[in-house]
């Protein structure tokens, strides 16, 4: 999407509610998010690699502007470890997580980049400190699946976006929709509200949504499913992305998200981006993305966004997990507000 199709409206956000006595609310779709404590100047994050492997000259520059935005950085063990595709051994990434979970002056976890490998590791992270200490976890992709478990199982809020790998080398040579979709992350970290603005998409089912917003790469929503991390969708604003996949396969991951109920009781649906493979010839799967998810929602009232700015693409905007948003799609307008408690 045209960085002129988008349009990030922020306001301070007048209240944060840090409810540390809350227990798990496991399958309970009405229970009150536990928002963290929003950073401020001085701040610690701690930067590991729960997936994927990377360089520590790979993550340089993501330091410098987190640095820049004024935080301290504390750099894990992990950066720079490699055992094959991941950023080290299982027992390594665990015990580097869990460090950053358990350290106090740690007041927000980035994960370095995503590839595979969060799933292997979350039924052994202790998540007792973040329960009473909850502190903001970063990243998207493979990071869904930890996404996906502090919903389920605890509540706790987290921010959907970019991570060290999408920060740009040169700053002043990046292109102005990246240096948004960075500074997006920012606005996260110290409070700030979005109200998300886009062109409407021709296939957009109108209406208006309101819900906690939920959501993340749908082959490894897909991929959780009856798992002690799997997503509750219910009376929640959902919203997915991918990238690589064939249509067939995306339409196999939708019939997987209708046929496990995770459709039929949503506030909202959001489509972002889905970089798609071609198909192989003589092999036309013969739908478009939109007809693949309009025929699995016809039944269903609430709206239906797509082309949000989301995924893996240069407009991969934050978003806040666990929090409320209102979703309004009128035929000349779309938008996506967070709102208060």
């Amino acid at each position: 999407m045209n960085r002129k199709n988008f349009i990030s409206s922020i306001v301070p956000l007048a209240v944060t509610f840090t409810d540390i006595t809350k227990t798990h609310q496991q399958n309970d779709s009405e229970a009150r998010p536990i928002i963290p404590l929003y950073l401020k100047k001085g701040d610690t994050i701690g930067i590991t690699c729960p997936a994927g492997f990377i360089t520590p000259e790979e993550i340089q520059p993501a330091v410098n502007k987190l640095t820049e935005w004024g935080f301290e950085i504390s750099i894990g063990n992990t950066v720079g470890k490699k055992d094959f595709t991941f950023g080290g051994t299982d027992e390594e990434r665990l015990n580097d997580f869990q460090q950053m979970v358990n350290d106090k002056k740690i007041k927000a976890i980035l994960c370095a980049r995503g590839g595979y490998g969060a799933v292997r590791i979350i039924d052994k992270i202790d998540f007792k400190q973040l329960e009473i200490h909850p502190k903001w976890i970063i990243g998207f992709s493979d990071i869904t699946v930890i996404h996906s478990h502090l919903s389920r199982n605890y509540g706790i809020a987290s921010i959907h976006s970019k991570m060290c790998n999408s920060f740009p080398d040169n700053w002043s040579l990046a292109e102005s929709e990246q240096k948004e979709t960075i500074e997006s992350i920012r606005k996260c970290l110290i409070g700030e509200k979005f109200n998300y603005t886009i062109l409407p998409n021709q296939k957009n089912k109108t209406g208006l949504a309101t819900g906690v917003l939920v959501g993340g790469n749908l082959k490894t929503i897909e991929s959780l499913a009856g798992s002690k991390s799997d997503l509750v969708t219910t009376n929640k604003i959902l919203f997915v992305e991918d990238t690589g996949e064939y249509l067939y396969s995306i339409d196999r991951m939708f019939w997987n998200l209708k046929r496990s109920g995770k459709l039929s009781n949503l506030a909202g649906l959001i489509i972002g981006g889905f970089k798609i493979k071609k198909d192989d010839v003589g092999e036309e799967f013969g739908k478009t993305l939109e007809e693949i998810v309009l025929e699995k929602v016809k039944e269903f009232n609430y709206p239906v966004c797509f082309d949000f700015p989301v995924g893996h693409q240069k407009n991969n905007f934050a978003l806040k997990c666990g929090v409320r948003h209102r979703l309004s799609l009128e035929k000349d307008n779309c938008s996506l507000e967070e709102i208060l408690l």
